[in-house]
């Protein structure tokens, strides 16, 4: 039998997701303060456990309406750029998914609406020190490894978030806060494609479980 994504692992989604906001959280927020405000991680636990007490009050029947339900919990808990970014992408994901259950396929098209929806509110190219940096190439390896079946593309995607992340290290920041600093902002991890990358092994281990 194939692996979809329904109602239980979107919930195991975002416990997982809100586990690992939780278990890092000193470190996106000491990243943060590097190159930007300093809440970074705060701002995404206060939001996660928002969420995760959501799922508890009310069990999801679709994966669908359970990730729009907690992109709007973002937007309205979670200060600064995260919140909004967030909360879109999730929101985009729950619009395209909107059967109870979805294969790799559907899944790659909500992730890539996802992205388009974090770029239109962004601004943000790869490139420019933002959670685009991972977000856009966890989606295109997710794609490329739909036709192998949702657990090998979804440890494909959180592969490829991480490693984004990473080159995001010597990279100048050209969006954000984090652009004041001009030539400054190289040498640091941007704090939003850590957490990106975050998400993705989230959904990874979701999709695996």
């Amino acid at each position: 039998m194939h692996t979809v994504l329904d109602s239980a692992r979107g919930g195991r989604w975002l416990r997982g997701a809100a586990a690992a906001v939780a278990a890092r959280q000193a470190e996106l927020t000491a990243l943060d303060a590097a190159i930007g405000d300093g809440d970074h991680g705060t701002n995404l636990h206060r939001g996660f456990t928002a969420v995760v007490r959501s799922l508890a009050a009310d069990p999801p029947s679709s994966p669908g309406p359970v990730l729009s339900a907690a992109g709007s919990t973002l937007i309205s808990t979670v200060g600064g750029a995260c919140g909004p970014l967030y909360g879109s992408a999730l929101r985009a994901v729950g619009r395209v998914l909107d059967a109870p259950q979805a294969g790799a396929p559907e899944v790659a098209a909500a992730l890539e609406a996802a992205l388009a929806a974090v770029q239109d509110l962004g601004g943000a190219q790869v490139g420019d020190k933002t959670m685009v940096d991972a977000f856009a190439p966890a989606v295109a390896a997710f794609r490329v490894s739909a036709g192998d079946g949702l657990p090998v593309a979804s440890r494909a995607a959180a592969d490829a978030a991480r490693a984004g992340a990473r080159a995001t290290l010597p990279l100048v920041a050209r969006k954000g806060r984090a652009s004041y600093l001009g030539e400054r902002s190289a040498g640091h991890l941007d704090p939003g494609a850590v957490s990106t990358a975050l998400l993705f092994d989230a959904l990874a281990e979701a999709c695996t479980a």
